[in-house]
């Protein structure tokens, strides 16, 4: 019984380590994808006009 550790938080918080790591790959991606998606809408936009 001395060994014994409660585990009932510890789905939560690996959940929550899987979508702080999902939000820093996606805002990684949109930093270095931004402007060449910015000019893709853009382009759309005029072409539509």
């Amino acid at each position: 019984m001395l060994f014994l550790h409660r585990e009932d938080g510890q789905g939560l918080v690996e959940y929550a380590l899987v979508l702080v790591l999902v939000a820093v790959v996606v805002i990684a991606i949109l930093t270095l994808l931004g402007p060449q998606i910015g000019n893709v809408f853009s382009r759309i936009t005029n072409g539509l006009q």
